[in-house]
């Protein structure tokens, strides 16, 4: 886990336009930017998904 902080990105509001990312998902390498304008993005973080307990 990296905190946004010791990377220099301050944590968004909020209501605050996501910043630009990429991430890997199941098809492949996946930036935000590839859906500007295109669809509607909802970011999730689940932070104890897939672990035990």
């Amino acid at each position: 886990m990296v905190a946004l902080g010791s990377i220099g990105t301050k944590t968004p509001a909020a209501g605050d336009p996501a910043p630009p990312f990429e991430a890997p998902s199941t098809v492949g390498q996946i930036r935000l930017t590839d859906f500007q304008g295109k669809k509607h993005v909802v970011l999730a973080f689940y932070f104890a998904d897939f672990t035990p307990g």
